[in-house]
């Protein structure tokens, strides 16, 4: 089979599409024929050796959509299914870049039945943060959250799931970001907001200290960058995200999709071989949405 990896760190001329063996489920484990994975910024940090594995083939993709093709002993799923997969792991010799990917049978969930595989690719690794963001703020109704990096993946995605837990939202994003901000269901700051007067802050831009400025002594902050949130100040409770696969979670995320309430943003599809025109294009910044490869 094809997939894309790196050999040696660097930019997008690194990715490589090379053969491998197509690889075999174990126990409780199921093997997916990928329709579409998407890239994501952790991709490009991999590319570039943020992770490390100097002189390791190193493969990409967090991301899956496709169909169960063969199973190991005790799983659920049966060859046919449809799904969506979340497969973590910053240096392993392949990700789900690829033309099938094995992944644990716990990760995989139904796929949302109102959207193809290109959009159902979008959905685990920028949504699990997402929720698994907000549930580390331990927000309550009515309180508010400031959302940096609002237009991004994750940051649309935490609006959208704070918004529906009734919490009062705001998005921090670009002024030409506006009106995308405010139809995911949040208010729109741009640049600089209020001191000290949000009780949280998800802080999906990586902003640190400067975002910690806008939460309000006692309250909490939770950035995306396992290990990269800034010390806690006034009282502020300070952690990050460190996103992990939960199939059953995931299951009741691509429900919120076929209910209406998460939007899934596609900027631009690349075929599998054109994987280093794609790490180009998310290099180049100014995406929205995500940039999906299809086998």
């Amino acid at each position: 089979m094809r997939a894309a990896v790196v050999r040696t760190f660097g930019g997008p001329e690194t990715v490589e599409i090379v053969e491998a063996e197509v690889p075999e489920p174990g126990a409780r484990q199921v093997r997916i024929k990928v329709a579409a994975a998407a890239l994501n910024p952790v991709d490009a940090g991999v590319r570039g050796g943020f992770f490390g594995g100097a002189g390791k083939r190193i493969g990409f993709g967090w991301d899956v959509a496709g169909t169960v093709d063969a199973t190991g002993v005790a799983t659920a799923w049966s060859v046919g299914d449809e799904v969506v997969a979340l497969d973590p792991g910053m240096v392993r010799p392949l990700g789900t870049h690829a033309e099938y990917v094995v992944v644990d049978t716990d990760a995989v969930a139904k796929a949302p039945a109102t959207v193809d595989a290109v959009h159902a690719s979008t959905l685990p690794l920028n949504a699990l943060t997402a929720e698994q963001a907000l549930e580390l703020l331990e927000l309550t109704e009515g309180q508010s959250l400031l959302v940096t990096g609002a237009a991004g993946a994750v940051g649309g995605f935490a609006i959208q799931l704070a918004a529906r837990r009734g919490v009062s939202v705001t998005g921090l994003a670009r002024e030409g970001d506006e009106e995308l901000v405010r139809s995911l269901g949040a208010d729109f700051a741009s640049k600089t907001a209020e001191l000290g007067t949000f009780d949280a802050v998800l802080d999906a831009a990586n902003l640190g200290e400067a975002a910690l400025e806008w939460v309000r002594d006692g309250g909490a902050y939770v950035g995306v960058r396992p290990g990269g949130h800034p010390e806690s100040v006034r009282g502020v409770r300070t952690t990050a995200v460190a996103v992990t696969a939960d199939g059953a979670r995931l299951a009741r995320l691509a429900a919120l999709v076929d209910e209406g309430v998460l939007t899934l943003r596609v900027a631009e599809t690349y075929p599998l071989d054109d994987a280093a025109k794609a790490h180009a294009r998310l290099d180049a910044g100014g995406v929205r949405g995500r940039l999906v490869l299809v086998p």
